[in-house]
């Protein structure tokens, strides 16, 4: 069951985080357990302290949803160790003859060779003109021949030597010389003495029996007596050889599953093999890929909450297959190649939005998570101080404040009092709720920390500013901004980076070393992008 990741924005707030941990739980109250809430980045001071105080963890973290070779539909053939037969590889390959070719391990499972149906062809013809074989061993033999060992003396484990089919004494020069020969016969009782007395590697009774007096104090020997003819026996023999001597091993070309699928596509074009093994993070063999699977990759499903637009979204979005938007802001540039189902609504946070699907559906959240989803939407609307906070913020976060025997006031002075302290460092605080956007040509970036006392925070505006300015290199932005939204004065302390016309156009304030104070004020996407979007026209 591949999962389908919830996920939010980058740089989540407590809504984003809780958003995607809350539908998940829905759709798997639902039946649909595929859902797993997701989230992209770090989890804020205030966040975490709510999953604390609720009892949840965090949802893992997920970087991209750039296709990988794991999403592929790659064959898993049977993995076969080096020292098996190419009688049994040959088998294997026959059971799915689609499949080109197979992976070749060694005895901790990791990857040794692969080895194709052409490569056992071509073994096969080369035996025509080389009819040898080396360090064969014997049970190999023992199991392609169906054979058995008529001399308990025999000590050799390994076969080596040229194959002879035994001829009459009468053809002298086709008759096996010397130890290295591995001679078949029938009832040829001539013919196996003599390669007794050669001290023959290994001599193949085929379908016969032999006197048991040749056979005492025989130890140099091997005899092995099967039940097939001798022209059959000559070519199993050959079948006997560990796949370890014929498979490509030699400069491997193989990948990984986390692997990306654009980069393996680049490498699969400037080579000719026709598979390619494919190995887990332990280097074990899990199956193997062709250019066949790389046509039509199966994408990784995505559920976006609380955002809908590219530049907020997971890497490589476009890669992805969007399942459904949930979210509470304006519609933005996010595309899909089917029709999805969006919900949008014009509330204060996604939570509120997910709060009424439970009800729709005749669902009750748990306690615990009822209390998580009052706590985001108050946080979300900013203790309802918010313009984008509506009724229905209200209502459903006193519904789910009950469920969970929750009051609100008190919960909204533990949220806001954990977000900030002086102790943290600066970068920390001014990425925890920080944006990036593309107004009519003007790249800018916006942070936000909402806080009970803005004005004990205004004392680290050098810090801040600094923070800023080499954010404002690194990325190539116009400004910036740093929001001190105060949940008590219900306003914002503007820290500005950049051309102070536009704060003084936008807001009809007085910057003053970089700072201003806007009354009202709480919300970034109700009052700030809107007042800079009709600054620009």
């Amino acid at each position: 069951m591949e999962p389908i990741y919830v996920v939010g924005h980058r740089n989540p707030d407590t809504d984003s985080i809780v958003a995607a941990m809350a539908y998940a739980a829905l759709r798997t109250a639902l039946g649909d357990r595929e859902y797993v809430p997701a989230r992209l980045g770090h989890v804020t001071d205030e966040t975490q302290y709510l999953l604390d105080k609720f009892g949840f963890e965090a949802p893992m973290r997920i970087h991209t949803v750039r296709t990988q070779v794991r999403d592929l539909d790659f064959d898993t053939p049977p993995a076969l160790s080096s020292a098996a037969t190419v009688l049994r590889a040959w088998e294997a390959l026959q059971v799915d003859r689609q499949i080109p070719s197979i992976p070749v391990v060694d005895s901790e499972g990791a990857l040794y060779g692969m080895l194709s149906a052409s490569e056992i062809a071509k073994y096969d013809m080369q035996t025509i003109n080389e009819p040898n074989i080396k360090d064969v061993p014997v049970f190999n033999l023992l199991s392609v021949l169906e054979g058995e060992i008529l001399n308990p003396g025999c000590t050799a484990d390994t076969v080596s030597g040229q194959v002879t089919i035994a001829l009459p004494r009468s053809r002298d020069h086709l008759v096996f010389d010397g130890r290295d020969n591995i001679v078949i016969c029938g009832k040829q009782e001539d013919m196996i003495r003599r390669a007794l007395e050669e001290k023959v590697c290994c001599l193949i009774l085929c379908q016969s029996e032999v006197d048991q007096a040749l056979l005492e104090n025989v130890t140099d020997t091997c005899i092995v007596s099967t039940p097939f003819d001798p022209f059959r026996a000559a070519r199993l023999i050959y079948q006997s050889v560990p796949i370890s001597h014929i498979c490509r091993s030699v400069n491997m070309e193989y990948f990984h599953l986390d692997d990306y699928v654009d980069d393996v596509r680049d490498k699969v074009l400037l080579s000719r093999h026709k598979s390619y093994p494919i190995v887990d993070e332990n280097e074990k063999v899990v199956g193997c890929l062709s250019r066949f699977h790389l046509l039509r990759p199966k994408r990784k499903r995505v559920v976006l909450v609380d955002h809908n637009e590219l530049a907020q979204s997971v890497p490589f979005l476009g890669q992805a297959e969007i399942m459904e938007i949930i979210d509470h802001h304006r519609l933005a540039d996010i595309q899909t190649a089917n029709p999805i189902t969006v919900r949008n609504e014009p509330v204060g946070s996604t939570n509120t939005i997910i709060a009424g699907m439970f009800q729709e559906r005749g669902l009750m959240p748990s306690e615990r998570l009822a209390g998580l989803m009052a706590a985001a939407i108050v946080a979300d609307t900013v203790m309802f101080q918010s313009p984008t906070c509506t009724d229905k913020d209200r209502r459903m976060a006193d519904r789910m404040a009950r469920i969970a025997g929750l009051s609100l006031d008190e919960l909204g002075r533990e949220i806001f009092s954990a977000s900030t302290g002086e102790d943290k460092p600066v970068e920390q605080m001014l990425f925890a709720d920080y944006k990036e956007f593309h107004i009519a040509e003007h790249d800018f970036g916006i942070s936000q920390i909402t806080c009970v006392d803005a004005a004990k925070q205004l004392e680290r505006k050098e810090e801040f500013l600094a923070a800023m300015k080499k954010n404002l290199k690194e990325k190539g932005l116009e400004f910036q901004v740093l929001m001190l939204t105060d949940v008590l004065k219900v306003g914002t302390q503007l820290v500005f980076l950049g051309d102070n016309d536009i704060i003084q156009q936008a807001f009809n304030v007085k910057v003053k070393d970089n700072t201003c104070f806007l009354p009202g004020v709480v919300s970034r996407k109700k009052q700030i992008i809107p007042t800079l979007s009709a600054l620009w026209g």
